[in-house]
């Protein structure tokens, strides 16, 4: 292990004290995450990591998920490879309070916040990803608690009057079976562009307890953009994903479990644009269906949930002068569920927000945001947020204060209900009420040194009504129909309050040499501890990483390029005798790809080994990860 720290911190220094002469690379980018309009990162007054579409193809990962999880501050807990299931944690919340976000309209699942990873586009459509970390319900709503995920695509994207062509196919083989194959294309001309994605990953496995990990995941999209005028565009998009995967010991640690899991969904979209002068109109639908079917193992019946997401979106914005600009608007959700096992439910959701983007002199920028969200469980609640930010040269300083909440799932209310004996397992509760947290941070951006910048932020959440699943005795349960005086259970509780505390560090590093050579590196360092009243230990709070450091290393020359990933993570050891599984104290895990291009840029030549040390690890009790894996492939760009 010491050999292995020793590695990270020789990447650290090499890209920290890398100043060398070049072409500068701009690290403050425009984001439209914190404050819905077109600004520079630094005068958001928050912490925000804006990662290039480009990135994906030069890395050693094999989905969405995987390219997450090695990005600084944030936490992907695995429970297969190559996008069969993983759930994402910012700032030590829970896997639920995270929000993802496509070209500005939620995908987050009615059923499970297990889902939320399912991003439904491919790869070679991605323009970007900006990573929000902290307090957004003052913007998002429901759910944006420990930050947000937003993934911006090109024809979203897309500028007037552009030509560009396209087109991209890659192609892997590996042990145990793998099989995987992306391709892409994008075509503009001029006022209209298209976009195409498909990525398919498939393998048999490596072995597990009696069974074999295998995952067969598939994601296909179309999508179109039309500027119909100088003032008004649209742009829609449809999707379909399906994932099916071995997903033994998942989401219980009995031994009998060898179960498998189905999910398949329809992503379609459609936003409306209006755009003059100092005005600017967007509305924007959406609307998603899935199909899940879970089975525990060969002689149970499989659990069929079926769950419905409609929503619209309407946003204004106005600028007022050179210094001061407005966005206001309005979101509807209507979530539905249909299963044998929990029951069939209806929810709606709506809000109203307000967002100030003011400048102060020269250096001084203030942010204030409010949103009135309404439930059709709980009424009305005003969500206010606070961000500041002083900008200077070298040095930005920043600080955000706000109120976040999140309203229950369905499977959080109603895990387990409608089944006829449930002997053991995770109990759904009706009765849990919105938890709700108070959020605030402080930090500085650093960019006086070339090509590199520096953001290092202190924050603490503080929880109230934190909704987690809690070990509970049959005689405490509220609820006893269906259930065995001798089960062992976990029900779904509103936590009476859970402080978090901690301090992360985001280092970028992104420089273009002569002779068209780059190097471009990202490391991340997060530290969190978790403290609550319960006296039993809730089941997520308590399984993320209370020391965390991921990074990114790629460097490519005229020939080839050369890239690597990797994790380090320290979390709270946890065993389970029946199914032999324990989680480590801590766990280092390092991939490597190789390319070589034979014909300019436009085909190579790649190997990859995914887990070069074959670490034998979990994220989440029971869920074993893959060791060693290797792979080779091909890859076309036109």
């Amino acid at each position: 292990m010491k050999s292995k720290k020793r590695f990270i911190f020789a990447i650290v220094s090499y890209f920290i004290s890398g100043v060398l002469n070049g072409q500068q690379v701009e690290l403050d980018p425009i984001t439209v995450t914190a404050s819905l309009q077109p600004v520079t990162s630094s005068v958001t007054g928050r912490n925000i990591l804006v990662i290039k579409g480009e990135q994906f193809s030069k890395l050693p990962v094999n989905s969405i998920d995987e390219l997450l999880r090695y990005l600084p501050g944030i936490e992907v807990q695995m429970r297969g490879p190559m996008g069969a299931q993983s759930d994402i944690v910012l700032r030590g919340g829970t896997f639920q309070q995270v929000l993802v976000i496509v070209d500005g309209i939620r995908i987050n699942d009615p059923n499970t916040g297990h889902f939320n990873s399912y991003i439904p586009i491919a790869p070679f459509e991605i323009e970007r990803i900006e990573i929000l970390k902290g307090a957004s319900s003052a913007i998002y709503g429901s759910e944006a608690v420990g930050g947000v995920i937003h993934v911006i695509t090109k024809t979203f994207a897309a500028k007037r009057d552009q030509k560009k062509q396209q087109l991209t196919a890659q192609g892997a083989a590996g042990e145990y079976g793998l099989l995987n194959g992306q391709l892409g294309a994008f075509y503009q001309n001029k006022n209209t562009s298209v976009a195409a994605g498909l990525i398919s990953n498939n393998a048999t496995g490596q072995p597990q307890r009696g069974t074999h990990g295998f995952f067969h995941n598939t994601t296909a999209s179309l999508s179109f953009n039309q500027f119909i005028n100088k003032n008004w565009s649209i742009s829609a998009r449809s999707a379909y994903d399906k994932r099916d995967f071995a997903a033994q010991n998942f989401y219980t640690t009995f031994s009998s479990d060898t179960a498998s899991e189905k999910v398949t969904s329809f992503w379609n979209q459609l936003k409306l644009s209006y755009e003059k002068e100092h005005h600017n109109f967007t509305f924007d639908v959406g609307y998603k269906k899935v199909k899940d079917q879970y089975k525990f193992n060969s002689a149970g019946t499989a659990n069929l949930n079926k769950s419905d997401l409609l929503q619209s979106l309407a946003v204004y914005k106005w600028e007022a002068g050179d210094k001061t600009s407005f966005t206001t608007g309005a979101q509807w959700v209507n979530k539905q569920m249909e299963s044998n096992d929990r029951g069939n439910h209806t929810l709606n959701q709506a809000g109203t927000f307000v967002i100030l983007n003011q400048k102060l002199g020269e250096h001084f920028y203030l942010n204030p945001a409010a949103r009135l969200e309404w439930n059709e469980r709980s009424g009305w609640e005003l969500v206010p947020q606070m961000n500041l930010s002083y900008k200077l040269p070298f040095w930005q300083i920043r600080g955000s204060a706000g109120k976040t909440t999140r309203d229950a799932d369905f499977t959080e209310r109603f895990n387990n209900y409608n089944k006829a004996l449930v002997t053991s397992g995770s109990i759904g509760n009706p009765d849990l009420v919105s938890e709700h947290s108070f959020s605030y941070e402080a930090g500085a951006d650093f960019f006086g040194i070339r090509n590199v910048k520096i953001a290092a932020t202190f924050f603490q959440q503080r929880f109230n009504q934190l909704i987690d699943y809690v070990p509970t005795p049959y005689a405490d349960m509220p609820r006893k129909d269906n259930l065995l005086p001798t089960g062992t259970y976990a029900l779904a509780k509103n936590i009476a309050n859970v402080n978090s505390t901690g301090v992360e560090t985001d280092i970028q590093y992104s420089k273009q040499f002569e002779n068209k050579q780059q190097l471009w590196a990202t490391f991340g360092f997060t530290w969190i501890d978790s403290k609550g009243d319960n006296a039993s230990p809730s089941f997520y709070v308590s399984s993320h990483a209370k020391f965390l450091t991921n990074f990114n290393l790629q460097y490519s020359k005229k020939c080839f390029s050369v890239s690597i990933n990797g994790l380090y993570k320290q979390r709270k050891v946890l065993n389970s005798t029946p199914i032999n599984a324990t989680i480590s104290k801590d766990y280092f895990v390092l991939n490597a790809q190789l390319q070589v291009f034979l014909y300019k840029n436009k085909f190579s030549l790649f190997t990859q080994l995914d887990n070069i040390f074959d670490k034998q690890y979990s994220d989440l009790l029971g869920s074993r990860m893959p060791g060693r894996w290797l792979m080779s492939g091909f890859k076309v760009m036109l």
